[in-house]
């Protein structure tokens, strides 16, 4: 039989980190306090950790740490409110975050397990600290190419999803903001009257709700039907997809060797398409460390059964390194 979720688990500590220029970090550990670290950075960016995640991970065996990733969740000050500055909230600050984290929890090394976005930020901060990282599970797998932000939110997905596309891009209000549709959403979502950002808001989380599984979505994701977290979410995704991450194009990849030592298992599905199944396969390409899981019929949502089991399995195999 497969391996299911853990029970539900409840933190033991949480807190805010303060991390600088205002902005506070809201952390929680769960699990057995004196058991082997691991740390979980989700997607979005901007989607804020969930119980989901810390159900991955066997309670008796693992001390798990989340937390919420700048100006989202339970981070303040939060993308939904007014005058949001999201100048500090960038790859090289997350990057800085976590490494505070780590050294307020006085750990030393441990797993580390991302997915989507979250996977982009575990590969940057292993390469930047791999003497910090006992291992890495990556899910949904996206390496910071411009490749693949261009895929997912600049039209390379317009012929397979055309009228999600076209409705994006309709929404927007004059011709020349279609240069370039995050950025030209972004402008919306700051604006300063609630109708105009609400409105982008949804129909940017409507093109986010049409591409985790096939056949697409015509309705909101669950999670956007609050207003806020629609706004906050929108806000930062575009913030952080109109600038590629701050990332050098394929610097992730040409510093895989710098992952040598460090074990990894990928999970992605194989009908995944906002992060395709090639994304995975040329990170493994780059690290033979790694081993990768592709699971048929499975589309971007991590909460598939299948994948569920390979997370579940892979932290299980991860223990003790």
């Amino acid at each position: 039989m497969a391996p299911q979720l853990y029970p539900p688990v409840e933190p033991h500590a949480s807190g805010l980190l303060e991390v600088g220029h205002g902005n506070q970090v809201y952390w929680e550990t769960c699990g057995n306090p004196g058991g082997e670290p691991a740390l979980v950075l989700h997607g979005g960016p901007g989607s804020g950790c969930t119980p989901w995640q810390r159900r991955l991970f066997d309670p008796s065996r693992y001390r798990v740490t989340l937390f919420d990733q700048r100006n989202c969740g339970r981070s303040t000050p939060h993308a939904a409110g007014p005058d949001i500055d999201l100048s500090h909230n960038t790859t090289h600050y997350l990057l800085a975050d976590i490494e505070a984290l780590r050294q307020r929890l006085g750990i030393e090394r441990w797993l580390v397990v991302g997915g989507s976005w979250g996977s982009t930020l575990a590969l940057a901060y292993a390469e930047a600290n791999p003497d910090r990282v006992v291992g890495l599970v990556l899910f949904g797998v996206t390496t910071g190419r411009h490749s693949e932000f261009d895929h997912l939110f600049r039209g390379g997905l317009a012929g397979a999803f055309p009228s999600q596309w076209r409705r994006l891009r309709d929404a927007l209000p004059s011709p020349e903001l279609d240069r370039d549709i995050p950025a030209a959403y972004n402008q919306l979502l700051l604006h300063p009257d609630p109708a105009v950002h609400a409105r982008a808001a949804h129909e940017w989380c409507l093109w986010e709700s049409a591409t985790p599984d096939w056949p697409p979505s015509k309705t909101l994701a669950p999670r956007f039907e609050d207003p806020a977290y629609a706004l906050a979410f929108a806000r930062i995704v575009t913030h952080y997809v109109m600038n590629n991450a701050w990332l050098e194009d394929g610097i992730l990849l040409r510093n895989a060797g710098r992952l040598a030592d460090i074990p990894g298992i990928l999970v992605n599905g194989r009908r995944d398409v906002q992060s395709p199944l090639a994304n995975a396969e040329a990170l493994q390409q780059v690290w033979p460390r790694a081993e990768l899981i592709a699971v048929e019929e499975a589309g971007h949502n991590a909460t598939n059964a299948v994948i569920t089991a390979e997370l579940v399995r892979a932290t299980a195999r991860l223990s003790s390194l």
